[in-house]
């Protein structure tokens, strides 16, 4: 089991300095190679369907079933991870999504209706193993309270975006260049390999929230106002990644140049990268919900201009545009799950973000495939472009949501360990003594003393109200900065 650690605050947060956190790389190289295949699974299947049935609207209804499963079973998964601890959930969960996903590869080759690939696609989506939930509760735990969890929310998104860059480029290559399964094949073997690998590092797992042996109230993510909000942002980013993903297959088949699928698509998530890794250098002095609306925007609008491309050089350029303008939203939405919702629904919350990226994508993917078949991959660029206002729209009207609650209602069982034994009453008699023996000078102290005595002593679940000063210290300074404050 894990436990947080203390680091310096003095030193301004880096990469450096993340990674030398005791135990970090014990899971990280782990966690990269198990969550690596994730990144070539939709691009894989779309392009093995629409090689054998020659429609993308065909590859895109499997490609979102899978998608839609993934999104449905993922926080089931972060439940039961919070509950029964990682490698108890991922051993099995690696070997069934092996096994689902050979059995979708042979039924494609074996040029099977589109309805059976369908339902091939519901265990192969449904058993896509949480691995970047995982890590990052992983993270949340070792640097609970640090100012480096922001750094290593964006080094998370740096990962799985470097994941993004090599999976479909070596996906696209597998798939043109070898053989048309040989893409999910491969990933399917990387899944098996990398997940019993990274289900062997327990060492740094963090610890399980069962109640029946804690004694604490089970806590459901999706109960907290704030991470709904999220998952209504991470449903735009999902559009993004599946319009862009058919859309530049579409458009590279356009040109006659196929495997420029990959490039295309790599130099766009080439673009999260970057936005990811200086994010995670900047020491920001604006408080998380801003930078999320303020990112948001800018995807937004970098999105409506997809559909005007008319040249690979273009699109490029706007490819790499709209993945500068994906991280800071990303990675502030993952950042914010710290303060929004509690430590023993973490995993849950972290997985469904996770699903509700992969449900937008399945969304865009079959949109974006039927508008490609239909009209071309001009009209493929609408979906995300109308994903992201809808998405925005919803942020802008319910951002007042985001505000970080109190630290006493997301961690109340410390809260109550702490409060005072002393009885309630007692306190505050023996102040009243002390006021009415004392100097008329000196009542104003006194009361001032018999108010802070009273309110000590006060029992655990009285209301009491924190400074605007020290809201505001604690709504503006940003994540893993706490302040020691009661609030209602």
């Amino acid at each position: 089991m894990t436990s947080a650690v203390t680091t310096d605050t003095s030193a301004r947060p880096g990469y450096g300095q993340l990674l030398r956190t005791p135990g970090a790389l014990g899971f990280v190289l782990p966690g990269f190679a198990a969550r690596l295949p994730f990144g070539m699974l939709t691009i894989s299947i779309l392009l093995l369907v629409q090689h054998t049935t020659g429609s993308y609207g065909s590859a895109g209804i499997v490609a979102a079933v899978t998608g839609i499963s993934m999104a449905l079973s993922a926080p089931l998964m972060g439940m039961f991870t919070d509950r029964l601890g990682q490698t108890a959930v991922l051993l099995p969960v690696v070997i069934a999504h092996s096994a689902a996903v050979s059995g979708l590869a042979a039924l494609a080759l074996l040029d099977a209706p589109v309805w059976a690939l369908a339902l091939a696609a519901v265990p192969t989506g449904a058993s896509v193993p949480q691995v970047g939930p995982m890590v990052r509760a992983r993270w949340a735990a070792k640097l609970e309270g640090s100012p480096l969890l922001p750094t290593a929310a964006a080094f998370e998104s740096v990962t799985d975006e470097f994941t993004f860059v090599v999976g479909p480029v070596l996906a696209t290559a597998l798939c043109t260049g070898v053989h048309p399964a040989a893409g999910l094949v491969t990933e399917a073997t990387l899944t098996l390999l990398g997940g019993l690998l990274f289900a062997a590092q327990r060492a740094s797992q963090p610890k399980t929230h069962a109640p029946s042996l804690t004694g604490e109230k089970r806590a459901f993510a999706l109960s907290f106002p704030g991470l709904r909000v999220l998952v209504f942002a991470f449903l735009g980013i999902g559009a993004v990644f599946g319009g862009m993903q058919v859309s530049l297959a579409a458009f590279s088949n356009e040109i006659g140049n196929p495997g420029a699928n990959g490039l295309l698509y790599g130099v766009f998530a080439a673009g999260n990268m970057i936005a990811g890794i200086a994010m995670g250098a900047i020491a920001w002095k604006i408080g998380p919900r801003r930078r999320l609306i303020l990112g948001y925007i800018g995807l937004t609008a970098a999105a409506s201009v997809l559909w005007a491309a008319n040249s690979m050089i273009l699109l490029g350029a706007l490819g790499l545009v709209v993945g500068l303008c994906i991280a800071p939203a990303l990675i502030t939405g993952y950042t914010m799950v710290e303060q929004l919702v509690p430590a023993n629904a973490r995993t849950e919350a972290f997985t469904w973000l996770t699903g509700s990226i992969a449900f937008g994508q399945a969304i865009a993917v079959i949109l974006a495939g039927r508008l490609t078949d239909a009209h071309g991959s001009s009209f493929g660029f609408l979906v995300p472009m109308g994903a992201t206002a809808l998405a925005l729209t919803a942020l802008l009207s319910l951002r007042s949501r985001l505000a970080p609650k109190a630290p006493s209602r997301i961690v109340n069982a410390s809260a109550q360990e702490a409060a005072p034994s002393a009885a309630p009453s007692a306190a505050p008699s023996a102040a009243a003594e002390t006021q009415a023996k004392a100097p008329a000078q000196a009542r104003s102290t006194a009361q001032a003393t018999a108010q802070a005595t009273a309110k000590s002593a006060a029992p655990a679940g009285t209301r009491t109200t924190a400074s605007p000063a020290s809201r505001n210290r604690v709504n503006e300074r940003g994540m893993g900065h706490r302040v020691p404050v009661t609030v209602d």
